[in-house]
């Protein structure tokens, strides 16, 4: 019993004495990775502008006269034709009606002096009347037409002033505000007419932006060559965002340049036409226009994840075939898609991390999962 109880003194002293096992290696970082994709792609330049209507008119009276009604509310869209606002009609009204009297008693005239003057050529072939009479009758009856056309003419014009006491929308828009209130002397004398409100259209819209010297010798020379992308009019296709919107959803086209650069900025205007059915969009909102600046051409395109920064370099981390991290700085171009051109420093095909990007290092053995593998990235 001794000798078995020294035998496992002396075994258990002769196992504290060797070295400790090491400890298991850590797993390696699990990354995600893309291929560098290669698509033919049309490089975009963007310029600033601001949104104007198509149509804009300054509403103003063409007769005088107290103001009746204003038959709208600031903001409202109108249809061309729409009565906006009613001037007195009642003096207008008794013009007309007075118009129209002096046109019967015109007419009752004409026609006496009609069938006297039928009458004059029968009289002078039976020699009842001298020449000198039925010239008179004939000359009476000129005058009488004459006489009808001028209270013809005058109705009408009584019509006109009447049918302007009520002042339309020439074109179909959103109305200002009134700027005049009932009971107000408005002027309708030219040159001192009364400004009432203003329309302007709402659908399309225009994009005024300024394009430099150098892009807009660039976007002429494409032009002229026919290799900007066009839609089924023939139209060069053009895109916009506004300030408060990312990407660009709006879709239009090119529509005009001006005609002289200026001087002074060393720009010119190119004025680009949006569809605005839902009238979102207002005249004078800041817009920025995205342009095509080249013709289709292939270029590399990364996920903007992939992309890291270091100083003023932009790099990306690639997984060779061993599974190993390796540093590649990058030059990017534009985006596109929502993803970022790049310009050298890549190939297509080379796998790029994607995530998992702050947690390896250049030289560092990894796991790798693809995109479809990896799933949708997590909602925070």
């Amino acid at each position: 019993m001794k000798i078995r109880l020294t035998y496992l003194i002396l075994a258990s002293l002769a196992a504290g004495c060797g070295k400790p096992s090491p400890p298991p290696a850590p797993p390696l970082p699990t990354v995600t990775v893309a291929p560098v994709l290669q698509r033919d792609v049309v490089t975009r330049d963007e310029f600033t502008g601001r949104l104007d209507a198509v149509d804009s008119v300054e509403i103003r009276p063409r007769v005088s006269g107290y103001l009746e009604e204003v038959r709208f509310r600031s903001g409202q869209l109108v249809k061309k034709g729409d009565v906006l606002f009613v001037i007195d009609p009642r003096t207008r009204r008794a013009g007309l009606d007075r118009s129209e009297a002096e046109l019967a008693q015109a007419t009752a005239q004409a026609e006496i002096a009609e069938r006297d003057a039928r009458r004059a050529d029968r009289l002078i072939a039976a020699k009842t009347i001298s020449p000198e009479e039925a010239d008179q009758r004939i000359w009476g009856q000129k005058q009488a037409a004459a006489a009808l056309l001028a209270a013809k003419a005058a109705k009408e014009s009584a019509r006109l002033e009447l049918e302007f006491c009520e002042v339309k929308s020439p074109i179909d828009g959103r109305v200002g505000r009134a700027l005049v209130t009932v009971g107000n002397n408005v002027s309708g004398v030219d040159g001192f007419t009364t400004l009432m409100t203003t329309v302007v259209s709402v659908d399309p819209i225009y994009a005024y932006s300024a394009v430099d010297e150098a892009s807009f010798l660039k976007l002429q020379g494409l032009l002229r060559e026919g290799r900007l992308p066009v839609d089924a009019q023939g139209r060069v296709t053009v895109e916009m965002r506004l300030a408060s919107e990312t990407g660009h959803p709006h879709k239009g086209y090119l529509e005009s340049l001006d005609n002289r650069i200026d001087a002074a900025t060393g720009s010119i205007v190119l004025r680009t036409v949006f569809p605005n059915p839902d009238g979102s969009l207002l005249p004078g909102l800041y817009s920025r226009v995205s342009v095509p600046g080249s013709a289709a051409q292939p270029l590399l395109l990364i996920d903007e994840t992939a992309i890291g920064t270091d100083q003023n370099q932009r790099f990306v981390l690639t997984v060779g075939p061993t599974n190993t991290v390796e540093y590649r700085p990058v030059q990017l171009g534009g985006a596109v898609d929502g993803k970022r051109i790049v310009r050298s420093g890549l190939k297509a095909g080379e796998n790029i991390i994607v995530n998992g990007l702050m947690q390896v290092r250049p030289g560092m053995p990894v796991n790798v999962m693809t995109a479809d593998e990896a799933g949708p990235a997590p909602q925070h």
